[in-house]
């Protein structure tokens, strides 16, 4: 018995091709992460933790099974339940086969060695620099917060011949500060990710995150009530990515379109946003938060376009939905571990325009939506929401001015496409890439 995972990923293929199946699939993830939590502030918890695991998918006459651990000491009992699982199940005749293997692009700029090495003791020191950035600001103190840094290998094994294996490294750092007026409290968050520590953040970074969060909050009190009424309205990066991820997102989906559940269903090829308007999904964008050289089967990873100039140019697909219409894979299988299978989902989906515009500057009324609250509740189906604004404030003469408070804004995402002015402000909000974008919408005050 090996415990080198990737030597035990090859052993539970062979004992799945044993056990009876006719195709086999080893998904498997080991993960170094060191993590620090802020409680006001001070540290509140300093951690590192080790996690490995395999998942199995085996393929008896279209009929799919599954199984994972963590032990590799119970590799026979795992393959043996996962061709259990696909005897039992109804085959499916819309399965073809999993994925051939094919020549991979080795992406640029998502491993940092010196995350690799990293410990809780230098992400502590991170978490300082954290809280000195608040404490820069007077009338503001620090909530919540912390530091996490991570290094992952994942690897995919089949029995038609894939054997691709990635390690790459994530650093997160956020900070929720509260200021205090009067008779009120005001809060406000920032973050950062990256796939480094350096440039973006080192030291300053870092710093920087903790500072704006302070600002945030401090600028944020004094609020008063927003009125109910049709105006510019900007929403800013997180708040656009907020809105894009739950009412949109999922209306590219290729299962989603196959099962009837998008409201792009026979749209390809029309007119659905403004014809300055692009959405793309690239896999392999440099730094991204969700670059890999291959998706969660093993399939290369690609940059798919969305919209092309407001006209609906492609949805996201893995290897079954392709299947389903004829078509190859996207690249867009996701898997939210070792112990799940995949499941179509977005790589870095990013916004952009041909004519990008200062939004702010050329907005004379209006108010600013940082974030909202309740974006997971919108429709996926017909991208209707309805959300609560976090850190709004009220624009005059292309200026940021006073904050507004109780602003709900309720929409669908379609027709905010249609007409939205896109900004140049981009930047990171996970894995999702986009500017504050403006549109005229109905706001509504309580």
């Amino acid at each position: 018995m090996t415990s080198d995972p990737i030597e035990s990923a090859r052993r539970l293929l062979n004992l799945a091709e044993r056990a009876g199946a006719e195709e086999a699939e080893v998904f498997g993830l080991v993960t170094r992460s060191v993590d620090v939590d802020l409680r006001k502030d001070l540290v509140e918890m300093a951690s590192e933790s080790y996690n490995q695991g395999l998942g199995l998918r085996a393929v008896l006459k279209g009929a799919v099974g599954f199984s994972s651990t963590s032990d590799l000491s119970r590799l026979k009992m795992v393959a043996q339940s996962a061709v259990a699982a696909a005897r039992v199940r109804k085959g499916d005749d819309k399965w073809r086969r999993l994925p051939l293997q094919k020549k991979l692009i080795s992406p640029q700029g998502i491993f940092d060695p010196a995350i690799e090495k990293i410990g809780p003791e230098d992400c502590i020191e991170m978490a300082a620099v954290l809280l000195e950035g608040c404490a820069a600001v007077s009338g503001a103190k620090p909530s919540t917060g912390g530091v996490a840094c991570a290094s992952i290998t994942e690897f995919i094994l089949n029995s038609n011949g894939i054997e691709a294996v990635e390690t790459s490294t994530v650093m997160y750092a956020s900070l929720d500060a509260v200021a205090k007026g009067d008779e009120e409290l005001a809060t406000g968050y920032e973050f950062g990710n990256s796939r480094d520590l350096q440039p973006r953040y080192g030291t300053h970074g870092i710093e920087r995150i903790g500072r704006l969060a302070a600002e945030l909050a401090k600028k944020s009190l004094g609020g008063r009530k927003g009125e109910t009424g049709e105006t510019e309205v900007l929403l800013g990066p997180v708040a656009f990515a907020e809105i894009l991820e739950s009412a949109f997102a999922p209306s590219v989906y290729a299962d989603n379109v196959q099962k009837g559940r998008s409201s792009l269903i026979g749209k390809m090829g029309q007119l659905i946003g403004d014809e300055n308007l692009t959405i793309v999904d690239d896999g392999l964008l440099e730094g991204g938060m969700a670059t890999s050289a291959f998706d969660g089967e093993g399939v290369p990873s690609q940059k798919t376009s969305i919209i092309e100039e407001g006209v609906l140019n492609g949805f996201l697909y893995d290897s079954y939905t392709a299947g389903k219409d004829d078509v190859k894979s996207t690249g867009n299988a996701n898997r939210a571990g070792y112990s799940g299978i995949p499941r179509v989902g977005t790589t870095n989906l990013i916004v952009a325009s041909s004519d990008p515009r200062d939004v702010l500057a050329e907005t004379k009324d209006g108010v600013f939506f940082n974030a909202v609250i309740g974006a997971h509740t919108a429709n996926p189906v017909s991208g209707d929401f309805s959300v609560e604004g976090r850190n709004v404030f009220l624009i005059k003469d292309g200026e940021v001015e006073k904050p507004l408070r109780s602003l709900m804004l309720a929409g669908n995402v379609f027709d905010l496409l249609k007409q939205v002015e896109v900004g140049t402000d981009t930047r990171a909000v996970g894995s999702m890439v986009t500017p504050t974008v403006k549109v005229k919408m109905r706001v509504v005050g309580s």
